[in-house]
């Protein structure tokens, strides 16, 4: 088989269309050995897409060693299948089922972990030969991404290699067929563990599900992804930054209401007291000044204070207002998006990208940052007369600053699933990085 031939599937499942032929057959995997498909209908499986996806969709190199591979793919997720699809609802249902078999046949083997700082070469990749690799085909056959017959050979080849990124694709790992650390410890979260995740889960997908709109934005906190829905199809999946454990993102339903362009910044309560006033009494010890150094205005009784004037050691949360103006400092970037809620949290945009390039991006302080936000801002202001992408990249090129009031607000919903399937049969999981499942940190530290 030639390894560099381009894939049409999708980290997300195939395009939609299939569900009742899949669903039908009881994802196949039931009929088999816990979640191992046939032949014929494994061909009717789709994973991952190293290919464009359409004419505005990313562009993989097939070099999937390559960093830049991985760049491109966290950054630039693949469509799929929307996370609020009511079909996930019965899929999920099926995928119970598939685990409970799996469970109840023994689980899966553990695969045991490279060293601490493993040089590149001794991972387990196409070509290697290694007692590890017999573990690792065992483990993928038992959850059915492995569907070929020989289970106990040593030598990493193709086939192992395809099964393997169809098993990182589905857990939110870039698809590259390598063995890593990361992609170990995530096939190393037990078989029961993942029932349990899929079980919490599914309560949350019936909750969630019934009460999305036509047109909604979805925020999937584990995956830390946005999608932009429209009559249940999804029109975009954006990278995200999501809240770090000890600064969660909110759980939240509201209407998205207006958006700012080249915004100011109004420092928020948590921002205040965990990180401006301390890293101030940082500075000050220093002979500088935090308000100078990051162009920060502070106000008391909206009156503006010499930033000179401020003794750090002596300044609470509430002793004054803080706000930046629009520029390259300005965490906001060229757009903030709004809605109302009482944990004063926004999307917005991002004077540096690089993060979005990452696997793990569970870095804010709770707001949500949006990778190519002005996309999202097109499909927001859709319709709205003056509005278009051409418009909205020209404000940004001159740094208007503009507010916009959606004249129909769009849905949002903040959501925790860590665990789902999609109507193709693929059983999806993200990391448990808020420790919600349950579980405890097993499926929340790779």
């Amino acid at each position: 088989m030639d390894r560099g031939k381009q894939n049409s599937e999708t980290a997300f499942g195939r395009a939609p269309g299939r569900f009742s032929a899949i669903l039908r057959i009881g994802f196949v995997a039931l009929s088999a050995a816990a979640g191992l498909a046939s032949d014929a209908s494994a061909q009717n499986f789709s994973w991952f897409n190293f290919g464009p996806t359409g004419n505005d969709g990313p562009s993989y190199t097939t070099n999937r060693t390559d960093p830049d591979f991985v760049r491109e793919w966290e950054a630039n997720p693949p469509k799929g299948f929307a996370t609020l699809a009511k079909a996930n609802i019965e899929a999920t249902k099926m995928a119970v089922r598939q685990y409970t078999m799996i469970v109840g046949k023994g689980g899966w083997p553990q695969i045991p972990e490279p060293p601490p700082k493993t040089p590149r070469d001794s991972l387990m990749q196409y070509g290697t030969t290694d007692r590890a690799v017999a573990l690792l085909r065992a483990r993928l056959a038992a959850s059915g991404e492995f569907r070929g017959t020989n289970t106990t050979s040593n030598y990493f080849d193709n086939e192992l290699e395809k099964a393997l990124q169809r098993y990182q694709a589905a857990n939110g790992l870039a698809p590259t067929g390598i063995a890593d650390k990361r992609t170990i410890a995530a096939l190393n979260v037990p078989a029961d563990v993942r029932l349990k995740q899929l079980k919490v889960n599914l309560t949350r997908l019936q909750e969630a599900i019934p009460a999305t709109a036509k047109r909604y934005v979805v925020v999937n906190i584990p995956a830390a992804h946005i999608e932009a829905v429209e009559n249940g199809a999804i029109v975009a999946r954006y990278a995200g930054v999501v809240g770090k454990p000890e600064r969660p993102t909110p759980l939240l339903r509201t209407p998205i209401t207006d958006l700012n362009f080249n915004p100011m910044w109004r420092l928020p309560p948590t921002v205040i007291s965990e990180d401006l006033i301390p890293r101030g009494r940082e500075m000050q010890k220093k002979g500088q000044n935090v308000l100078v150094k990051f162009g920060i205005d502070a106000y008391a009784g909206g009156k503006k204070v010499d930033p000179q004037s401020i003794n750090w050691e002596k300044v609470t949360p509430g002793t004054y207002t803080y706000s930046q103006k629009p520029g390259k400092e300005n965490p906001l970037g060229f757009l903030k998006i709004n809605f109302n809620n009482a944990h004063s949290v926004y999307m917005h945009d991002t004077p540096s990208d690089r993060i979005f390039g990452r696997n793990f991006r569970s870095e804010s302080s709770g707001c949500i940052r949006v990778h190519n936000i002005e996309k999202l801002a097109a499909w927001l202001l859709a319709g709205q007369n003056g509005w278009s992408a051409s418009r909205i990249a020209q404000v940004k090129e001159q740094g208007q600053r503009l507010d916009v009031r959606l004249k129909q607000p769009v849905q949002l919903l903040f959501v925790y699933i860590s665990a789902w399937a999609t109507e193709d049969g693929v059983v999806q999981f993200r990391r448990d990085i808020y420790q919600k499942d349950g579980i405890g940190e097993v499926a929340s530290s790779y």
